[in-house]
């Protein structure tokens, strides 16, 4: 019997992924990364459902690693004028990373999550390919573009096919406990989405006031610490001005906010580091493709070249709104993810 390690956060989405992996006659182990302090009724969720479905279940702390890996990270991002992704860092280094070789090591074959996103393979080549989920909106290929050739051969995502409202039932046919749990909306270690407050907190730094300044370098009036903005920004300024002005870079040498009209808020280039080719294999021509620079934006037709053995230039056809450094672009060729990297 092929053993499965489930990663369960306690919510519905992995619940029911255990669920489906023990009917489908997988030999299931339930695992929770307990990443930072405050999560104890998620475990508890997890714990219950376990029970409920009869797995064993297990927490292991991975509170130092996620404080280095993603915490640190994050941090460090908004204090070099950038806006990260904390959720494509964690899959990256925690959930796809140190519990994934904690599975492997463990004997497991497979490592399962709630993710809605599909993998096959290539039957002409072999080669795993990580797809979109059938549900467009439920779709989270966008955050695991790391995955690697290995890893996705030991993975599996039992919800790619199916949308939230079919999880929620098998969820509820089963009398599972967090059938009609809420989604989770914000960062896990931000509950309040107060990403500067927690930062403030977290660092014991103050982030001084600075220059609003126009394009021109005219001064426009304070902001209230670089790291409260974000490119593409125009609530929340607390400046009278004749027209509307969105925040177009953070110059965090001279603690600058630059402003902007819309229109300038568009461009059409962009590069990226720490880039993965899900295929393992570099292009060696440029790729014509389609292309998404943030979470929730539809993809665009783009050209792509290869400038390193990580990294890549992209460029758009038609002019982007506010690409933003630290977010992620994402490949795709139809509803298959080439891969993906830090936009630079």
């Amino acid at each position: 019997m092929k053993k499965a390690m489930i990663a369960m956060s306690g919510g519905v989405d992995s619940s029911v992924a255990a669920y489906l992996m023990k009917e489908a006659g997988y030999d299931v182990t339930g695992f929770r990364m307990r990443l930072f302090a405050g999560a104890e009724s998620e475990t508890a969720d997890a714990q219950k459902v376990a029970d409920k479905l009869g797995f064993p279940f297990t927490e292991i702390n991975f509170e130092d690693r996620f404080n280095k890996e993603v915490i640190d990270r994050f941090v460090a991002a908004y204090e070099n004028g950038e806006t990260p992704n904390p959720c494509i860092v964690c899959n990256k280094h925690l959930k796809f990373g140190q519990l994934y070789d904690e599975a492997r090591s463990l004997g497991m074959d497979y490592i399962v999550t709630g993710h809605y996103s599909r993998i096959d393979q290539d039957p002409e080549t072999g080669k795993y390919r990580l797809h979109k989920a059938d549900d467009p909106s439920k779709d989270q290929s966008y955050v695991l573009y790391n995955l690697t050739q290995e890893q996705l051969a030991h993975t599996m995502f039992p919800l790619g096919g199916m949308n939230k409202e079919q999880a929620r039932q098998i969820a509820e046919d089963n009398d599972l406990i967090n059938a009609r749990k809420k989604d989770s909306q914000d960062i896990c270690f931000v509950p309040d989405g107060d990403y500067v407050k927690f930062i403030k907190e977290y660092t014991g730094k103050d982030y001084p006031c600075g220059d609003f300044v126009d394009e021109a370098g005219n001064v426009l009036g304070e902001h209230k610490g670089i790291i409260k903005y974000t490119v593409g920004q125009r609530k929340g300024l607390g400046l009278a001005l004749p027209q509307p002005m969105y925040v177009k870079e953070k110059d965090v040498e001279n603690n600058r906010v630059v402003l902007c009209l819309h229109e300038t808020l568009f461009t059409t280039d962009l590069d990226a580091k720490e880039f993965n080719w899900i295929s393992g294999e570099l292009p060696t021509e440029p790729v014509e493709c389609k292309a998404r620079a943030r979470y929730n934006q539809r993809e665009m037709p783009a050209t792509v070249t290869v400038t390193g053995p990580d990294t890549v230039h992209v460029k758009f056809h038609e002019p982007m709104r506010a690409i933003t450094k630290g977010q992620s672009v994402v490949l795709y060729d139809g509803d298959i993810v080439l891969g993906g990297g830090i936009i630079i």
